[in-house]
């Protein structure tokens, strides 16, 4: 039976529903599916859980998939190929009990059944909770966020940001604890799932059981890894911000490039259809607007949010664009080499100085500051980071310097590893000046336990006096920024190989407005 709680007033309902006209109008595609008027289901199909994301300040977008079998192997979610209403609701309490905006969109199979309502007509900086119904079923709630105005003065923001949670290589503990933070945003950094096959060692084997290639076999890894119940509970806490990285796609692919060393993905033709197809699953499976909604093998994902006068993420997209990596130290240094393209890296700076925030803050997917991956001589950097395109990352850099902005924050995942540096005009001279501080996080789960300090670890703070911590451990990054301050909170789990690890903050970094570079490492 419908929930009693769920707008038992069908008048009620339907003027409520008026406000979320252009939310359906967004939301609503072609389908040659046959529309179920009255849907009934032997079972909840809200099995993959609900989210919020990319918040404005009088709206936000509300998702939820509906997935009675979310592994089904041919990737339907054990889905009828029909067209279903779902219909949401947004109120101003946790019970439903002032309901201020409602609406009804259609679950249809050309997009895995998913559900992307953008909510439109909400008051800025404000606690909402939003839900779904179809037929008889009612989903879990989720409790949102809208931004604030752009010219609020925000006296705090709080929000995590993560990457990297590979399901064979450990539980995703880390996102339940995250869950129960009180955060305004959560900034996922990519590799949300991983395209590989394997079963690993701790009973959490990859579906499909091999690579995944096509849209099938990438919404059976989605349905998959959306099942996680920690994982719902963090989407359900708070909005997010999403991009992907890698993994998404396949390991390490620049542009229409795939791995040299791989079948069938040599051909660039063939590769695109793969991304294809993995751009769709993303879409289907995360809480983005239309506009990011893929043209084949093209998605929109750079993007820029403001959070009143506080702070401005700029979310960047450092695989589409980019030249394909190198294979010599050497060529990593050649100045036409670009990360980001033409046009958003003329975005991004542009952006930048523009900006009137405090806080410029850079959602960035492989780290920017050099690393010296050897002890003593000779140098050696990695080639698919921003040290393998150097010149680009001068271009952004010096661009930062000349323009005066301040307060420039790079936050950043893939590595596996926790770091915080400061960020230099020359990485060589480390009397040169710091134009910034970057935080990298590590992953929820892959690499799987870790441990607080590695072999390379010790490198990396040996050889590069800009990095000022590290841990190798799972977890997250907490983060609170006042106007005169910044503290990211480096959240860590001892183990991720079975469920139910305590949290504990291996340490805090402390960045102070208008001075570049880091202040203070507590531990």
């Amino acid at each position: 039976m419908p929930s009693p709680l769920f707008l038992p007033d069908r008048r009620r309902f339907l003027t409520l529903a008026g406000g979320g006209a252009v939310a359906i109008a967004a939301g609503m595609m072609a389908s040659s599916a046959p529309a179920v008027a009255d849907p009934r289901f032997a079972s909840d199909p809200f099995t993959l859980g609900v989210a919020s994301g990319d918040p404005l300040p009088h709206g936000v977008v509300l998702w939820t998939r509906l997935a009675l079998d979310p592994i089904a192997p041919d990737g339907s979610g054990g889905m009828p190929a029909s067209s279903y209403p779902v219909t949401w609701q947004v109120a101003e309490d946790p019970a439903f009990a002032r309901v201020v905006k409602a609406g009804t969109e259609h679950a249809v199979p050309e997009l895995g059944h998913s559900v992307h309502a953008e909510v439109n007509g909400l008051r800025p900086d404000r606690e909402y909770w939003y839900r779904f119904r179809v037929g008889s079923f009612v989903s879990q709630a989720g409790r949102t966020r809208t931004a604030p105005t752009p010219d609020a003065a925000l006296a705090s923001l709080s929000f995590a940001f993560a990457s990297c949670q590979n399901y064979p290589d450990g539980y995703f503990t880390a996102f339940r604890h995250m869950a129960n933070e009180d955060l305004d945003l959560v900034i996922h950094l990519g590799d949300y799932i991983y395209e590989t096959g394997g079963q690993g060692s701790i009973g959490r084997g990859h579906l499909p059981v091999a690579e995944i290639f096509s849209l099938a076999d990438y919404r059976v890894r989605y349905g998959q890894y959306k099942a996680d119940a920690d994982l719902q509970a963090a989407h359900a806490a708070a909005p997010w911000l999403v991009t992907v990285d890698d993994h998404e796609v396949e390991n390490n692919w620049a542009g229409s490039i795939s791995q040299v060393d791989k079948e069938p993905d040599q051909d660039p033709a063939v590769f695109l259809q793969r991304r294809a197809a993995a751009f769709q699953a993303f879409y289907e499976n995360q809480p983005l607007r239309l506009a990011s909604k893929p043209n084949g093998a093209e998605m929109q994902l750079y993007r820029r949010l403001a959070f009143g006068r506080l702070a401005e993420i700029n979310m960047i997209d450092t695989r589409q664009y980019r030249d394909d990596q190198v294979a010599e130290q050497a060529d990593r240094l050649h100045p036409d080499r670009s990360m980001l393209g033409a046009a958003q890296e003329d975005w991004l700076l542009d952006g930048l100085g523009r900006s009137q925030a405090t806080w410029n803050v850079l959602g960035n997917q492989i780290f920017a500051m050099q690393a010296d991956h050897e002890a003593g001589e000779p140098t050696r950097f990695g080639l698919d980071t921003w040290d393998g395109y150097a010149a680009a990352r001068q271009r952004i850099f010096d661009g930062v310097r000349d323009q005066g902005v301040e307060n420039f924050v790079i936050l950043t995942g893939d590595a596996h590893r926790s770091a915080a540096a400061d960020l230099k005009t020359d990485f060589n001279d480390p009397s040169s000046a710091t134009v910034g501080t970057e935080f990298l996080g590590t992953s929820i789960s892959s690499g799987r336990d870790g441990k607080p300090m590695d072999d390379l670890g010790l490198v990396w703070l040996q050889e590069n006096p800009h990095m000022k911590f590290h841990n190798s451990q799972r977890g997250y990054v907490r983060c609170e920024l006042t106007p005169a301050s910044w503290r990211s909170d480096y959240k860590v789990v001892p183990y991720v190989s079975r469920p139910g690890a305590p949290l504990h903050t291996a340490a805090s970094v402390h960045i102070e407005a208008g001075v570049a570079g880091i202040a203070q490492v507590e531990q």
